[in-house]
């Protein structure tokens, strides 16, 4: 039986490279993790509780993400540093995970947020928001489980994070423990 891992990715950008380093997670996971990566956050509306009011019908999309995330075992985040803090796409996925209150998708779940961003310290201010929403939403945040990859734009200027020995070994490290986890807690 595999473990499903979904992965959120905070950045829309073309050409992202957090969106990169989610297609080489995928590309790394064990065979027994089936790891897919979310496409449409950026179609999410602004979390809203007048549209999430029960008897209305949600977005297409939020369905969708909210039923991708409940067939999920674990979640695999990846975030940019944007001013210093996680992507509003990002934050709205979990916004919409967290509810219905205390029945949320992400609710016992493990959780593990990794990222590159363009700044020294690879985008850990935007990672401890993410691990501080997606703990507040009820998710198993593995706090020890991190992988910050600083300086993005000089880094991976001409190479890209799959050709990257030290990234590989890392990000495997991560989806390795995500799974163990998510394993134990399904």
């Amino acid at each position: 039986m595999s473990v499903r891992i979904l992965a959120l990715v905070g950045s829309l950008r073309s050409g992202s490279h957090n969106r990169r380093l989610a297609d080489v997670a995928v590309g790394l996971a064990p065979a027994d993790v089936d790891l897919r990566v979310h496409q449409g956050l950026g179609e999410l509306p602004f979390y809203n509780e007048d549209i999430d009011a029960e008897g209305l019908p949600l977005p297409a999309e939020v369905i969708r993400l909210r039923e991708s995330a409940k067939e999920a075992d674990g979640f695999l985040l990846f975030s940019p540093e944007y001013n210093g803090t996680m992507p509003a796409v990002l934050k709205n996925a979990i916004d919409w995970l967290s509810r219905p209150f205390g029945e949320g998708a992400m609710r016992d779940k493990p959780v593990a947020v990794v990222g590159i961003a363009l700044g020294r310290f690879g985008g850990e201010w935007a990672q401890d928001e993410a691990r501080k929403a997606a703990g507040i939403a009820g998710a198993a945040v593995l706090d020890g489980v991190k992988l910050s990859i600083p300086v993005s734009a000089t880094r991976f200027a001409e190479t890209h994070p799959a050709d990257d020995a030290e990234v590989r070994a890392q990000l495997t490290e991560v989806v390795t423990s995500l799974r163990d986890k998510a394993a134990v807690a399904a």
